[in-house]
């Protein structure tokens, strides 16, 4: 796979029609069923997780009023007891997508369900993860490179169905890419191995570590990504990436919204959003 101009290897992978498409109950926020691990290392067993879009409050208005027209699903009322967080509500199935706004961003961090807190920040802490912070229904915390994580209790949920748009496309945010400075791979991909319990792919493109797939557990699969050497990134982050059975036309669409088309790859389209924050359109399958 190509780079981008600056030498950086590309913000998302190519799909691979050889991994099915995650399906099934999920979580409903906050909250997943348990899945039982399957090895000793696997032992935070991540349900749904959930994308946070962390915006600036002079950006909030216009980051919401994006995502919620380039997904389809309405902004939902602020939340009663943290109103500085909207749920984008798909017509079917449960929400995993927020905006939070506050003093941060524009940025993605990663909320992860999981059946018992005390226990997963007790695993995640020992696996790396580094300032935990506690709260009675959820917990705060970030990836061994810095990546900001929090874990909520779990709860049974649906997975949403893709967006059809009007010429008949079809679109779903299904992948979240964790973008790892390359000093900090080998913590980085041990930690989201063992502290999700997801199946994991190795990729044969040095620009990418693998993937991890929840086989039903969750609405987004990861991506681990290696950040190329003219990157000047110092700490992990993260992008997200949008799945779509036509990506040239899910280009067109999401640039009359109001992104900025980028660089081109192989299977996957880098666009800005109109407040600055980068994303993908790629070839992985909607459903």
């Amino acid at each position: 796979m190509s780079s981008k101009p600056d030498g950086s290897p590309p913000a998302s992978a190519r799909a691979d029609s050889t991994e099915p498409a995650d399906q099934g109950l999920v979580s409903l926020y906050p909250g997943s069923h348990q899945h039982p691990s399957s090895s000793t290392e696997r032992c935070a067993v991540f349900g749904i997780v959930h994308v946070i879009i962390d915006v600036p409050p002079a950006s909030a208005e216009a980051s919401t009023a994006f995502w919620s027209t380039a997904l389809g699903w309405p902004a939902g009322d602020p939340w009663p007891d943290d109103p500085e967080f909207r749920s984008l509500v798909p017509p079917a199935g449960a929400a995993y997508v927020h905006v939070q706004t506050g003093d941060h961003g524009p940025r993605i961090h990663l909320d992860a369900e999981v059946p018992d807190l005390a226990a997963a920040a007790a695993q995640l802490t020992a696996l790396g993860a580094g300032g935990i912070e506690e709260h009675a229904d959820w917990h705060s915390l970030h990836s061994p490179g810095g990546l900001p994580l929090c874990i909520v209790p779990s709860a049974p949920a649906v997975i949403p169905p893709p967006l059809t748009a009007a010429d008949g496309h079809r679109l779903r945010l299904v992948q979240a890419c964790v973008d790892i400075p390359r000093q900090a791979v080998p913590a980085e991909v041990g930690f989201w191995q063992a502290a999700s319990g997801w199946r994991w792919v190795a990729s044969p493109d040095d620009a990418f570590a693998g993937k991890l797939y929840s086989d039903g557990a969750s609405s987004l699969q990861l991506l681990l990504q290696v950040l190329g050497e003219r990157d000047d990134g110092t700490q992990t982050r993260a992008h997200i990436d949008l799945g779509a059975d036509d990506i040239e036309a899910a280009v067109a669409r999401l640039v009359e919204l109001g992104a900025v088309r980028g660089s081109t790859g192989d299977g996957w389209v880098v666009l800005t959003d109109p407040v600055g924050m980068e994303f993908c359109v790629t070839g992985n399958a909607p459903d």
